[in-house]
């Protein structure tokens, strides 16, 4: 029997839009998950990957029994999550990206003594349950400071350990590592790939491409609320056409040029991220039309004459960013923007 069983999961917000000052609102409906379905196999890592606004959370909502689906039906540890929500969440550790869920008056070792309370672990193993968890995602340190003053980092790793206080055999984790430093990231990677090996089923959202592909035995990728594509990385990167990908850093990247980029015949698709806005420095990605070795003098011809100042330029290997777009027609991170 599988861990996760999703079939035709819908969940719709309805919000008022207002349209002018002296003008009444409107009723908008939101589509933020729209009939998707999945299985997750025990003891796998299973990640439900897509930009910001994909509806990656809501998901986890729905799933860990916090939202009420609209339509369709899930089954998590054999139990259904509307049905049968108590032992659903019997069965299960949940960490999502928010720090609401903690009392800022308390320290976090008191914050996870509460959790442990209401989850019935007896205060003796509560304690030594605790005491390890803190020593193995590395806020011992800080287990005694109050939570307000805590930082962003800080309150991923308390919500991460949070998730592993009960020992659930199901493990919900939203945006695992964001807000993290390097160091504090790869940790918590460790740590999944650790819980993994000892059986454990993980089901995590993320944005992380790189995360996704380093973690995941299998990834759902979600985009607008529907699921896209479904399979291992090494499966996911197959299905793009084995043809040119070059990697480029520059300066001076504009719409402009990458319309231009877009427009030429020889290639096939562009996406690109811009991390600073003064000079324009960032990374862009093409996916060429036919062989690297035939088009590549075009390529430097195009790059020369477009007026961006070169970095570097080199070929790369198929990513899951060159598997989203080849699905949607679109940059991750575009999409990411769109979606805001």
């Amino acid at each position: 029997m599988d861990a996760i069983v999703v079939k035709n999961l819908t969940k719709i917000f309805v919000t008022k839009e207002r349209r002018g000052f002296l003008k009444k609102s409107v009723k908008k409906r939101i589509v933020a998950v729209d009939h998707i379905s999945f299985n997750v196999r025990r003891g796998e890592v299973f990640g439900l990957l897509g930009p910001n606004g994909a509806g990656k959370t809501t998901t986890i909502k729905m799933l860990s029994t916090l939202l009420i689906p609209d339509e369709g039906d899930a089954w998590v540890n054999g139990y259904h999550v509307v049905r049968e929500a108590n032992k659903v969440r019997e069965s299960i550790g949940v960490s999502l990206y928010s720090d609401r869920g903690f009392y800022w008056k308390l320290t976090g070792r008191e914050n996870l003594r509460y959790f442990a309370y209401l989850q019935h672990i007896f205060p003796r193993d509560a304690e030594k349950r605790i005491n390890y968890l803190l020593k193995l995602i590395g806020l011992e340190k800080d287990a005694d400071k109050l939570v307000e003053e805590y930082s962003t980092g800080m309150k991923s790793k308390l919500n991460f350990v949070r998730a592993l206080l009960n020992d659930p055999p199901i493990l919900f984790l939203d945006e695992p590592t964001i807000g993290l430093d390097p160091n504090s990231s790869r940790k918590v990677r460790e740590v999944i790939l650790e819980l993994s090996r000892e059986g454990k089923t993980i089901f995590l959202t993320t944005h992380n491409m790189e995360e996704a592909d380093f973690l995941c035995d299998r990834i759902a990728i979600i985009n607008r609320g529907k699921i896209i594509a479904i399979g291992s990385p090494g499966e996911l990167k197959n299905m793009v056409e084995r043809k040119g990908i070059i990697e480029i850093e520059a300066y001076n990247i504009t719409k402009e040029i990458v319309e231009k980029m877009r427009n030429n015949d020889i290639i096939g698709h562009v996406s690109y991220n811009i991390n600073d806005s003064i000079s324009l420095k960032g990374k862009i990605r093409i996916g060429l039309n036919g062989n690297m070795s035939e088009y590549l003098p075009e390529i430097l011809k195009i790059l020369v004459n477009s007026g961006l100042k070169i970095v570097y330029f080199k070929p790369v290997e198929p990513s899951l960013e060159d598997v989203f777009i080849t699905l949607t027609g679109k940059g991750f991170y575009e999409e990411e923007k769109s979606n805001k």
